[in-house]
């Protein structure tokens, strides 16, 4: 057999496999003879049937299962031998003018190749790395907060400007339809506030969207539309008062900071202050950090510039699902996935380009820091190592949480190196002005 690369460009190239009658013919014999003690043809008795007839009737689909053998162990190693990397497999090109019965048959697969390229994670920018912190007035807020979920509800007849009205917002047409607690001074405007003033259960109350909060995003907790429609939604909801309340706020006590942090632990209102910014500030961190990744990842795919076999790939995508799908849907679902595919191009590229690795143990330190994290959540803040690792054990014999604890492994290698090598400047900002500057709100 012969086998020869045709390149087409950097990123596109053809094999061509020519079969010849040695590659397959003693094979083909084989099992014709192996069907003649089998073989029932008119008018004579079976297993007695002349090897010419059985050739006739079984040769050609016989000669078509055993060619196909030898090409797709061929390509097979023929990909490994020439250490090709590719994007997608092989596609069989259409020859119209192919005959099964010719001896020497020729095949021909179009591939696509991962392009070469290098990236500079160091290069000039305008990336931000925020440094969120929590300011005095959002504590007292949570300190407020804190004593009205673990003070005493005190039921009332009507809405005064101090309740807490629970309720359901619902539009029908927007989908909404989101139960909810709230007291008056979270809406914008004062003359908001005042349709509710007097209500009771049962009463509904009319608002539209727009300028309902300071912040458009508290459409997303309060009405839970998605960050998508939040900066354009102008609808009236309709919130149906299902229960009025007066809070009644917990005292500041040691009995308190004990059922909130464990014995101990918080004395006092000012280490209770420390303690809600140092949580804050650490979930603060995380939504900076996942949008110094976004800004990187968009910079890389923007600024690192490689072809990608765009038309293969889109040839490739209407075979391999389980539903074939027309041109023109490959050409949606190429659009969609591009981007995807530049930037899991990029990060292999930025981890070989600095020689990081995930090994089991990444793996197994990641599952249990964790595992903990979650223990801790549900109050087991001291659980053992054994029953630590006897659910990690149980956790990395599932090869699908393998998959997803590996790909956030490479996301948590890929945000160090960012945080490492991309020259972003580093900006302090409350979280107020983080959301006005990553949304533009």
């Amino acid at each position: 057999m012969d086998i020869k690369r045709v390149a087409i460009n950097a990123v596109n190239e053809v094999i061509v496999m020519t079969v010849v009658p040695m590659d397959y013919k003693g094979q083909v014999q084989k099992r014709i003879n192996e069907k003649m003690p089998l073989a029932t043809v008119k008018g004579f008795r079976k297993g007695a049937v002349p090897k010419d007839l059985v050739e006739k009737q079984y040769g050609k689909a016989i000669k078509i299962e055993e060619v196909e053998k030898v090409i797709d162990l061929a390509l097979s190693r023929f990909v490994q031998s020439e250490r090709l990397n590719l994007l997608g497999t092989p596609l069989p090109k259409i020859n119209e003018n192919f005959s099964w019965d010719e001896d020497e048959l020729v095949f021909e697969y179009e591939i696509g190749l991962v392009p070469e390229f290098e990236i500079d994670l160091e290069a000039k920018n305008d990336i931000v790395k925020y440094v969120i912190s929590a300011d005095d007035e959002m504590i007292n807020e949570q300190v407020t907060r804190i004593q009205k979920q673990f003070g005493k509800a005190i039921p009332q007849d009507v809405v005064d400007a101090n309740s807490d009205v629970t309720g359901t917002f619902t539009n029908e047409e927007k989908g909404i339809n989101n139960t909810t607690t709230f007291s008056l001074d979270i809406f914008k405007d004062k003359k908001t506030a005042e349709k509710f003033i007097g209500k009771k259960v049962g009463d509904v109350v009319t608002i539209n969207t727009k300028g309902l909060f300071e912040d458009v995003h508290q459409l997303m907790d309060f009405l839970k539309v998605s960050h998508d429609e939040v900066h354009t939604l102008e609808v009236d909801v309709d919130f149906t008062i299902e229960a009025i309340n007066a809070a009644e706020l917990a005292e500041l006590n040691q009995e308190l900071f004990d059922r909130l942090f464990g014995a101990g632990n918080v004395a006092t209102l000012e280490e209770l202050k420390a303690k809600i910014k140092e949580d804050a500030e650490s979930q603060f961190a995380q939504q900076a950090d996942q949008k110094l990744m976004s800004d990187v990842t968009d910079f890389l795919i923007e600024n690192t510039k490689f072809d990608l076999p765009s038309e293969f790939l889109k040839k490739w995508l209407q075979t391999v699902g389980e539903k074939q799908l027309t041109p023109a849907e490959a050409e949606v679902e190429y659009a969609r996935s591009e981007k995807g595919l530049r930037f899991q191009l990029i990060e292999g590229k930025a981890l070989a380009q600095s020689n990081i690795q995930i090994t089991f143990e990444d793996l197994k330190t990641f599952t249990t820091n964790a595992i903990r994290q979650q223990m801790a959540q549900f109050g087991q803040t001291n659980p053992t190592d054994a029953e630590v690792q006897g659910i990690v054990a149980k956790v990395l014999s599932n090869q699908e949480e393998v998959k997803k604890l590996s790909d956030q492994v490479v996301g948590e290698k890929m945000l160090n190196l960012f945080k490492e090598k991309a020259n972003a400047k580093t900006k302090e900002v409350s979280y107020q002005e983080f959301i006005k500057e990553s949304y533009g709100e």
